[in-house]
């Protein structure tokens, strides 16, 4: 999922490994890109031996917000090779089962915009799927084994049910956007955020996807 990440991310443009572990945190979130310089740069190194990336030329010392004591292959600026590109397209097309777990989840995730609907059903789906075992899992132990349980035990259990739950509802209407060809904000593909009337939130307690109702009939009383 690292070798994944690097990629999609040196597509956007070259970047040195400071740059790098930053734009990680901030494309996959900080739990899923708690990612050391230890982990970060054994990958590089393998992906460059690989020929997926290659070394671009160096930025001048101190540059770029670079710690002050980041070594010097801090300093060394990636960039993706046609081969690497190849690669990704190859991972990003991948739907099997490590695509489902959380890590390997986020990581396709966020690169969605990239890959095509069918791929991305079947990632949703299969994730579905893995977090729809997880809660009946959850359920199964409340219900045989809750007065067992001592109260934060009991109440851990519960967050994690509920947020089960919450993501099975999330997972359901992105496939359902997917099958309508919506993109999540409810825009179909190619229309400009903020340039159509999918995009005006729908009232509370109306899905933005219900059928039958036009945007004026949903603002009546």
């Amino acid at each position: 999922m690292l070798e994944l990440a690097i990629l999609g991310l040196l597509q956007e443009s070259p970047m040195h490994g400071y740059e790098l572990r930053k734009e990680l945190t901030a494309k996959l979130g900080a739990i899923r890109a708690a990612i050391s310089y230890g982990s970060l740069y054994p990958t590089l190194r393998r992906l460059q031996a690989a020929g997926w990336i290659t070394e671009a030329a160096e930025t001048p010392a101190g540059a770029e917000e670079i710690p002050a004591l980041t070594s010097r292959r801090g300093r060394v600026v990636y960039k993706i090779t046609a081969e690497g590109k190849e690669r990704f397209a190859e991972l990003i097309a991948q739907t099997g089962p490590e695509s489902y777990e959380d890590t390997g989840f986020g990581v396709h995730f966020a690169f969605f915009a990239r890959t095509d609907r069918a791929t991305r059903l079947r990632i949703l789906e299969g994730r579905r799927r893995k977090v729809e075992e997880r809660r009946e899992g959850l359920r199964d132990v409340l219900s045989r084994a809750a007065e067992r349980l001592d109260a934060y035990t009991l109440e851990l259990q519960r967050h994690g049910l509920d947020a089960c739950e919450r993501e099975v509802r999330w997972l359901e209407e992105l496939i359902a956007n997917e099958r309508s060809g919506r993109t999540p904000d409810g825009s179909t593909p190619g229309t400009a955020p903020g340039s159509s009337e999918e995009n005006i939130p729908p009232p509370p307690g109306q899905s933005r996807n219900e059928p039958g109702r036009s945007r004026n009939e949903s603002e009546r009383p």
